[in-house]
């Protein structure tokens, strides 16, 4: 896993060009914010400048200079999403009060900054400029990239990546009465053009609800109006995890695709087999990873035993690594219906156990092809979702639960 300090987003094409907005060729020059003698004062403000909002995802100091990489939104729709800055001697670096704030605790803290810059950016993807000032914000905030997954009279459900630390998620955001939100052209448009399916950047935070699933407020959306018609698969297929890779096979167990398949599969990987990501970039059989979410399409012909054998023709590697847990299922007076208490680890310790939210969504698989039910001494390993209560134990959802006994 990317230090959350240092991670670069992997984004589709779609995020891309929402992202990056059309660059500035010219804009007002103003002075950099004064500093009054008196501690605490700002006499200019920097309403002038192009500037970026975000947090600072990446720092290099080398004896080619010292830059940064902020990611998160310009300030105006014609602002750069993402910049690299170059940090000079003359770049103020203040919080809110005009008081001098040290780059490294920004950074170490996660703080974000409205980033300032001079006009003169190039036109690389990220632009790169000199870093003027840099104006550490009270409060600080997250960001998804993600697809809608519903439309609420007040909100929207949002399933994608933060931004920031690469983690799957899958959050409920309302809007704030201010909310700014924007299509990919930095136009503003109404709440209520946006549908299910569009890809959105959307910032929230920093306060957010424990519950499943997370809700927090937005107040500024940047929304891909454009739904493009995906490319339909016509071959059977598993949508689900790698649980084991051995001697060019791959297992993976979870859902079958809308064309059919089966939820248990193991799978010859060899030079016929395309492996793709998500954007659709070329990777090769060394990124395939055991716990990685995948799906894996393959022919109609296979192999009649269990569980069931053939070749891959395709397979697409999502961008996140699974959350999971192993352990004994326990009876426990602490849970409810759909419920169960998994030991984790099967030991003696109580600290680390976790409750699993079972629903129709959830997929069981038996190892030997036995039977399904979830019953107290079973031994399995269950990928859940990546949101889990702060509460002893936590609680989350499962997604797919392997029964291993």
């Amino acid at each position: 896993m990317k230090n959350k300090n240092m991670f670069k987003v992997l984004a589709t094409a779609s995020i891309l060009a929402m992202a990056t907005m059309p660059i500035m060729t010219s804009a007002q020059v103003a002075t950099p914010v004064a500093i009054n003698n008196e501690p605490g004062i700002i006499v200019n403000k920097m309403k002038s400048l192009a500037g970026t909002m975000g947090q600072i995802t990446e720092f290099v100091n080398d004896r080619t200079g010292k830059f940064i990489t902020v990611t998160g939104h310009g300030l105006a729709p014609s602002d750069q999403s993402e910049i690299i800055l170059s940090i000079t001697k003359d770049t103020k670096i203040i919080d809110s009060k005009g008081n001098r704030v040290p780059l490294k605790s920004i950074i170490d803290e996660q703080k974000v900054v409205k980033a300032f810059y001079s006009a003169n950016i190039t036109k690389s993807l990220p632009a790169r400029g000199i870093a003027l000032t840099l104006v550490v914000q009270d409060q600080s905030f997250t960001a998804i990239d993600g697809t809608v997954t519903d439309v609420l009279e007040d909100g929207i459900m949002v399933e994608g990546l933060d931004i920031y630390s690469s983690y799957e998620n899958n959050v409920l955001l309302r809007f704030a009465d201010n909310a700014q939100i924007i299509d990919q052209n930095g136009q503003a448009i109404k709440a209520s053009e946006i549908q299910k399916g569009m890809i959105v950047r959307a910032f929230y935070g920093p306060a957010v609800t424990m519950s499943l699933p997370p809700q927090a407020t937005t107040n500024y959306v940047v929304v891909n109006t454009t739904i493009e018609d995906p490319i339909k698969e016509t071959k059977p297929g598993t949508d689900g995890v790698i649980t084991n890779i051995a001697d060019h096979k791959i297992t993976v167990m979870g859902n079958p695709t809308e064309n059919g398949g089966v939820n248990y599969v193991i799978l010859t990987v060899d030079e016929n087999t395309q492996i793709i990501s998500q954007d659709g970039s070329s990777l090769d059989i060394e990124d395939l990873k055991e716990d990685i979410q995948v799906t894996a399409t393959y022919g109609e012909m296979m192999l009649a035993i269990f569980p069931a054998q053939t070749h891959a023709d395709k397979i697409v590697i999502k961008e996140t690594k699974s959350h999971k847990v192993e352990g004994t299922i326990v009876a426990s007076d602490r849970i409810s219906d759909g419920q169960v208490y998994v030991n984790v680890g099967s030991d003696e310790s109580t600290t680390n156990d976790v409750v699993l939210n079972i629903s129709e969504d959830t997929k069981v698989v038996s190892m030997d092809g036995g039977e399904t039910e979830l019953k107290a001494g079973m031994i399995i390993k269950a990928y859940h979702s990546p949101q889990m209560t702060r509460s002893l134990p936590g609680i989350t959802n499962a997604e797919i639960v392997v029964i291993m006994n």
